[in-house]
C-alpha cells in the first residue's frame, strides 16, 4: 500500500476502492468519502455487503423495497440524488446538448433533430437541446432519457464517485422520465450490471433470464432481437411495481421492460461496467504478439479454409499457446490492463480557478489530499528518479520526493510541513506541481 515499504513493481492506487466486507450481516460502515453516510451499495441494496457479493453480485437479480431499507435503519428515497424539478432544469437552463438526451416513444428512438436545435445568439451550435421541443414530445408520450448524469448534476457524480471506488467498476448514471401509463424501450438487455433505483411515480417491470449470459458490450441485444422477443412472450423471472424508494438490481444480460403506471415516473439507472474474464484475453492476445512462436507463418500453400489441412497447424498453434500461456507474468498482465481501466475511471471534479490560486498561495501550512477517485502508481525511472503514472500523463520526480508523494496520495490530507523526507521549501515546490497537475487537492 501507499505509504508503506516500496515494492519492487510500484506503488499502485486504482482509484483506492475500498475492500467489500467478509460478514454477512455486518452493521453499516462509514463511508469511505468521510461524509458519515452508509456505504453507497447499501443505498442500492438492503442485504448485507457480503451476502450481496456472493448471491446476487453478477449471478442473480434483486429486488429492494423502500420498507426493507427503512426495516435496516437506512435512508429511504433517492429524490435528493435527482428530482422532477431537477431534470426540468438539466432540460431548460444546463445548455444540455444531444449526447445528454435521448428521447424514445413505442420502443424507438426519436431522431435528435426533433428536439434539437441553435441555442440563439452567440450560442449556435445545432445540437443543443430545445425545451419547447422537448415539451412537445413528452406531452406525447415519449421518455426522456437523461444520459451521462455522473458527468453533469453534482450529487450524483458524487454518488456514482464513491459507488464505483467502493465496487471497483467504473458506474455510469441515466435517469428516465416517462410519462402515465407508457414505455420507453422494448424489452432487451443491457451489457452491464445496472441499479435501477424508482425516485418518483410507479413502474411495472418484467424480468426475463438471458438469452445470452454475461454478454460483452459488442454483443448487443439487437443482434438477437428474435430470440429476446420469444424469451420475453414467454413466463418471467420477476415482476414488481417500483413505487418511490425501491431499488431493483438486474446482472447484465438479464430481460427487460418497464412502463409507467397511473402518473409520471422518474427513475435512476446506474450502470456497473464491471471488469470481465475477457478483458483478460484481450491483454493477453496482445501479449501473445511477442513469442516467436505464435508469430510464425504456414506453409506455403496451405489453404487455412479446409478442416483438414488446417488441423494439424492448429493443434500446433494451441499447443504453442498453452505453453505459452503457463509462462506469462501476472505483473504484465496487469501493465496492460492498467491504461484501459484507468481511462475508464473519471476522478473527481476540481476546482480549476480555486486550484490555481491555491497553488500560487501555497505554504508550510497548506493542507491537500489526493484527488477523489484518481489512479495512480509510483515507479522508478532510472538513476535518481521516481515516475508518477498518472492515467494521460506521467510525472518524473527526483526520487527523493518519493515517501512524501507517498504521504500526500496514500492517506488522510496532510500539511506541507509534515511531508515526510522534505523541508518545507521543496514541500511547497513538490505541492505546488501536484496542485498545478491535478494530481492532489486544496483542504480547508
Amino acid at each position: 500500500m501507499p505509504g508503506g515499504p516500496a515494492r519492487a513493481a510500484g506503488d499502485t492506487v486504482p482509484g483506492r476502492p475500498p475492500p467489500v466486507p467478509g460478514r454477512g450481516g455486518a452493521p453499516d460502515r462509514a463511508d469511505p468519502a468521510g461524509s458519515g453516510e452508509p456505504t453507497p451499495l447499501r443505498r442500492c441494496v438492503a442485504v448485507g455487503e457480503a451476502e450481496f457479493a456472493a448471491r446476487y453480485w453478477g449471478r442473480a437479480p434483486l429486488m429492494t423495497r423502500a420498507g426493507d431499507f427503512a426495516a435496516a435503519g437506512r435512508r429511504t428515497g433517492f429524490d435528493d440524488l435527482l428530482d422532477v424539478d431537477g431534470v426540468d432544469e438539466l432540460l431548460s437552463r444546463r445548455g444540455l446538448r444531444a449526447p445528454f438526451l435521448r428521447v424514445a416513444k413505442d420502443g424507438r428512438l426519436v431522431p435528435v433533430a426533433r428536439y434539437t436545435g441553435s441555442g440563439g445568439a452567440g450560442a449556435e451550435i445545432a445540437d443543443q437541446v430545445l425545451d419547447e421541443r422537448v415539451l412537445a414530445l413528452y406531452a406525447d408520450g415519449a421518455t426522456l432519457v437523461l444520459q451521462g448524469l455522473h458527468r453533469t448534476w453534482p450529487p450524483l457524480v458524487e454518488f456514482a464517485a464513491r459507488l464505483g471506488e467502493q465496487l471497483g467498476c467504473p458506474v455510469q448514471v441515466n435517469a428516465y422520465l416517462t410519462p402515465a401509463g407508457n414505455r420507453g424501450f422494448a424489452t432487451h438487455y443491457d451489457t452491464h450490471d445496472v441499479f435501477v433505483l424508482q425516485v418518483a411515480g410507479r413502474k411495472q417491470w418484467r424480468v426475463h433470464p438471458p438469452v445470452l449470459p454475461d454478454p460483452l458490450e459488442r454483443q448487443a441485444w439487437g443482434a438477437r432481437a428474435e430470440e429476446v422477443e420469444a424469451t420475453a412472450a414467454g413466463p418471467s423471472a420477476l415482476e414488481a411495481e417500483l413505487t418511490p424508494g425501491d431499488a431493483l438490481y438486474l446482472p447484465r444480460g438479464w430481460l427487460h421492460s418497464a412502463r409507467a403506471l397511473g402518473e409520471r415516473s422518474l427513475h435512476l439507472t446506474l450502470g456497473l461496467r464491471r471488469p470481465t474474464r475477457y478483458d483478460l484475453v484481450e491483454a493477453l492476445l496482445g501479449l501473445a504478439a511477442e513469442e516467436a512462436r505464435l508469430r510464425a507463418g504456414f506453409p506455403m500453400g496451405l489453404d487455412l479454409t479446409d478442416a483438414d489441412q488446417l488441423a494439424p497447424h492448429l493443434a500446433a498453434t494451441v499447443d504453442a499457446l498453452r505453453a505459452w500461456l503457463s509462462t506469462v507474468d501476472p505483473q504484465r498482465v496487469a501493465d496492460r490492463l492498467r491504461h484501459r481501466h484507468w481511462a475508464a475511471r473519471r476522478p473527481g471534479p476540481i476546482r480549476p480557478v480555486a486550484q490555481a490560486e491555491a497553488a500560487a498561495t501555497v505554504n508550510g501550512d497548506s493542507l491537500v489530499a489526493v484527488r477523489p477517485g484518481l489512479c495512480w502508481r509510483l515507479v522508478p525511472a532510472g538513476p535518481g528518479r521516481v515516475a508518477l503514472a498518472l492515467p494521460d500523463r506521467t510525472l518524473d520526480l527526483p526520487e527523493f520526493c518519493a515517501p512524501a508523494v507517498r504521504a500526500a496520495l496514500g492517506g488522510p490530507p496532510v500539511r506541507v510541513r509534515d511531508l515526510p523526507g522534505l523541508d518545507v521549501a521543496d514541500g511547497v515546490v513538490l505541492v505546488r506541481r501536484l496542485l498545478r497537475e491535478a494530481v492532489v487537492t486544496p483542504q480547508a
